[in-house]
């Protein structure tokens, strides 16, 4: 696999990417945050190959990315903010998982600096409050990927669903927007389990699983550790329909799976399947673009959803470094507040991850482009008909 070609330094918890823009007084400093090791490693590995394409400049100011391991862990995700607000950042990115993030959002109480989330849950940006006021998402929200879900449920005859997920935010978050979503189509909860993603076995919750007999099992976990109770159901002879989320869309994830994942479904960003998708469909273009040459660097389909959503980073960049440089000069208070500003105008912006249209009450800013649901069939994603 060819290496990012702007990575120059790994440190026990991070990587160093600066571009060569000695020559530029006032460089955009942008931290980023994701899990390099551990668990989601499989996510945030696919970030940190996204923003290694990053340009060195954009509207002719230069950018500087400095890029840390957290390990999926929320500790490690605030120590490293931390450290960013000590380097007088202009922008901090991270972390691909919904507990880090959200801890982020702590860390930069008060520092007046902007934060761009790669985590899903709903939480991150919602409900609105001086914190929240700085921070921006590009994954789409876990509420609007279990609408997706439940829907082709029901579309399928499922009346009742059980539900195996994290025992961390992420997992909560996806239970409180299962449920929801579940009541309002008449689809009844019978069951919920737990299990940590550094665990060996789920037989436990699967064996209590198998007797409530439900229709449906969703899977509410993130990278391959979503792959355990999904092939200990299979393993223990369940015959109903299994779901994943959207956090379990990673080349790995089918890899580690094998066969035991055929026929499952789950909702991916539309990146993951732009191939299958129709010329109208308003993200192909841009996924055309950015999916090929990250293929090109990183390996025959190596693309993630995760690695999208980071590329979008840059997207948003794009749009809003232009008009925040023309307001006040990178590295002030000023700066930063006229990129907040700037990000939160963001409309009409078609990505790989969906088209944005920011607004001072949703900082997420996604409609129902962000998500399409696929099946596994043959090891392969395979697009179910949109809706």
């Amino acid at each position: 696999m060819r290496k990012p070609s702007r990575l120059i330094g790994l440190a026990s918890f991070g990587l160093f990417m600066a571009a060569s823009c000695a020559a530029y007084a006032q460089n955009i400093k942008v931290g980023v945050t994701i899990p390099l090791t551990g668990p989601a490693a499989s996510i945030g590995i696919g970030a940190r190959n996204s923003i290694s394409m990053f340009p060195n400049k954009i509207a002719g100011v230069g950018i500087e990315y400095e890029v840390l391991d957290d390990a999926g862990d929320p500790t490690h995700a605030v120590k490293n903010t931390k450290r960013f607000l000590g380097e007088n950042v202009d922008l901090i990115v991270g972390s691909s998982t919904s507990s880090a993030a959200l801890a982020m959002i702590e860390a930069i109480a008060g520092s007046e600096t902007p934060m761009i989330a790669l985590g899903a849950s709903s939480r991150i940006v919602a409900p609105m409050d001086d914190k929240r006021h700085w921070v921006f998402k590009t994954a789409s929200n876990d509420s609007l990927v279990a609408t997706a879900i439940i829907k082709h449920m029901q579309d399928h005859g499922v009346k009742t669903v059980g539900f195996i997920g994290f025992s961390d935010a992420f997992g909560e978050s996806w239970l409180t927007e299962v449920k929801a979503a579940a009541d309002a189509k008449k689809i009844k909860l019978i069951d919920v389990e737990r299990f940590n993603s550094g665990d060996t076995s789920a037989t436990a919750q699967v064996l209590r699983m198998i007797a409530a007999k439900p229709d449906a099992v969703l899977i509410a976990a993130a990278g391959t550790p979503a792959v355990m109770p999904h092939v200990a159901l299979k393993e223990r002879g369940y015959k109903g329909k299994i779901y994943q989320t959207h956090g379990a869309a990673t080349e790995d994830f089918l890899r580690v799976g094998g066969k035991a994942l055929n026929g499952s479904y789950l909702p991916v960003g539309p990146n993951l399947v732009w191939e299958q998708l129709p010329d109208s469909y308003p993200t192909k273009a841009v996924s055309a673009k950015y999916v090929p040459e990250y293929e090109k660097r990183f390996g025959k389909n190596s693309r993630t959803t995760f690695a999208a959503q980071a590329y979008d980073v840059l997207l948003f960049l794009q749009r809003t470094v232009p008009e925040a440089s023309k307001k006040a000069k990178p590295g002030t208070k000023e700066f930063r507040e006229a990129l907040r500003n700037a990000l939160e105008n963001i409309k009409n912006l078609p990505a790989n991850s969906g088209v944005y249209n920011m607004t001072p009450t949703d900082h997420s800013g996604q409609n129902d482009y962000a998500r399409v649901m696929v099946s596994i069939q043959n090891d392969k994603w395979k697009l179910e008909p949109l809706e």
